[in-house]
C-alpha cells in the first residue's frame, strides 16, 4: 500500500489515502462523474471507479470545508478507456431570468442584482 495525496478542488486541504499504486487516477473534481461509482473512504475502493472524500474528514487530519469531493479512477469498457460526459453535460445548468443583465452603460451600483452571475 502506498499513501497518496490529494488537494481539495474547493479549499485546496490535502487528504491522504492509502491504496495500491496499481489504481490510476483520473481526476479529482468537486462533482462525481456521470456513470462512475464511488465507494467511501474507510469502505474497499479498490473494485470502484472511485471514492468519494469528506474534506475535513479523518483523511484531512480535520482541516477543511467540510465539502465532499470525488477521486475517480481510469475506467474501461471492451478494453477502451471511457471518458465522462462533458461537463456542461453533468452540471446543472445555471439559473437565468429573461431581461436581467445590465447594460455596459448603466451606473454601478451596491443595490441587488439579479442576474446570478458573480
Amino acid at each position: 500500500m502506498t499513501e497518496v495525496r490529494y488537494y481539495c478542488p474547493r479549499c485546496e486541504a490535502i487528504a491522504s489515502l492509502e491504496r495500491e499504486g496499481y489504481l490510476a487516477d483520473k481526476c479529482v473534481t468537486p462533482y462525481p462523474l456521470d456513470g462512475w461509482e464511488y465507494a467511501a473512504t474507510y469502505e474497499n475502493f479498490e473494485g470502484t471507479d472511485g471514492v468519494e472524500i469528506v474534506c475535513g474528514a479523518d483523511e484531512t487530519d480535520g482541516e477543511g470545508c467540510g465539502e465532499v469531493y470525488y477521486l475517480s479512477f481510469v475506467k474501461f469498457e471492451d478494453g477502451e478507456e471511457v471518458e465522462p460526459r462533458h461537463l456542461a453535460d453533468v452540471l446543472p445548468s445555471r439559473p437565468t431570468v429573461a431581461g436581467a443583465r445590465r447594460d455596459a452603460d448603466e451606473d454601478d451600483d451596491d443595490g441587488p442584482r439579479f442576474d446570478f452571475e458573480p
